[in-house]
């Protein structure tokens, strides 16, 4: 980091947010702070729910866990920094700081990445391969996936970081957004950057891919599987097993294609930064509400823990 630090000339960035009338200031400060809170509390509380439920102990809601888990650390690298910056009228932050958001933010959102494709992965296992679903996703299999996910993640935080803050930084120094995201800090750089654009898009690409792959290739199976079942009271229970991991899944990768698989020149800072918040802030928000509202093992256990509190 030393090194980096050498290479550049700001000591600091300004996040110019995502609005400088100061009268939308207090309404963006309700709205954001109400959404990390259903945020925290539906990802928390879901951990909870999967931990206090012996029900829940299956490789499908082992990975949902893990995936509130990653939910909350992503938004928490980025809605608390938005706002105080919305509060104190602070947006600046500094160089090490920037460099700390952009890797946790990219790490957890990798990691988000490689865990929904395990969960596709076991979906196809538990549709496709019911009979041998125990012996298929054994708990061996399940911890390899997930720490697989963690270590592909923060390898893949680990690169780009690199890759951004070995690039050298002049003045003007404010990020067209209202955290550190990496197309936005790149922009900024005073060097030569078309092999970075190049590492960006490659690295980011091969990570969507093999992830989307895996999650193509088991949803084809599984739709497939489906419809070769002639009971049609089977072909709803495989369905519905599977509806709210696809809406997680048809929210995230529409988000992060439009987000990072173009160059850093192409970006329109307007139209990311509501992209931006979208993925940083809704799809967290939004994943344990999908999963609760469509799993019924899900409200049952809810509901048995409200009337075992009573």
């Amino acid at each position: 980091m030393q090194l980096m630090e050498n290479k550049s000339r700001v000591a600091q960035f300004i996040l110019l947010g995502l609005t400088s009338d100061p009268a939308l200031r207090t309404p963006l400060i309700v709205i954001f702070l109400f959404v990390y809170v259903i945020t925290v509390v539906g990802n928390v509380g879901m951990i909870l729910l999967i931990l206090l439920d012996s029900r829940l102990h299956t490789p499908m809601y082992f990975f949902l866990g893990n995936l509130s888990f990653v939910d909350f650390c992503y938004s928490s690298a980025v809605t608390p920094k938005v706002l105080s910056g919305l509060t104190l009228g602070d947006m600046a932050i500094t160089y090490n700081a920037c460099a700390a958001q952009m890797f946790f933010f990219s790490a957890f959102a990798t990691t988000e990445n490689y865990l929904l494709a395990s969960m596709a992965y076991d979906r196809y296992a538990a549709v496709c391969k019911p009979l041998h679903y125990t012996t298929t996703m054994t708990t061996g299999v399940c911890m390899c996936l997930m720490i697989g996910s963690y270590v592909c993640g923060f390898l893949n935080a680990s690169i780009h970081t690199a890759n951004t803050f070995s690039l050298s930084f002049c003045m003007p120094n404010v990020v067209h957004d209202f955290f550190c995201d990496l197309p936005a800090v790149m922009v900024l750089s005073c060097s030569e950057r078309r092999f970075n654009d190049l590492v960006l898009i490659c690295v980011g690409s091969l990570n969507i891919f093999v992830a989307f792959v895996v999650i193509w290739i088991s949803y084809t199976i599984i739709f497939i599987s489906i419809v070769k079942r002639h009971s049609a009271s089977g072909s709803h229970k495989a369905m519905s097993t599977c509806a709210s991991h696809f809406s997680a899944v048809s929210i995230f990768y529409g988000t992060i294609i439009f987000m990072y698989l173009q160059p850093s020149s192409s970006h329109s800072m307007d139209t990311d930064k509501i992209a931006s918040v979208f993925y940083t802030m809704i799809i967290p928000m939004l994943n344990p509400v999908v999963y609760s509202l469509r799993n019924k093992e899900v409200k049952s256990a809810f509901m048995k823990i409200i009337f075992k509190a009573k």
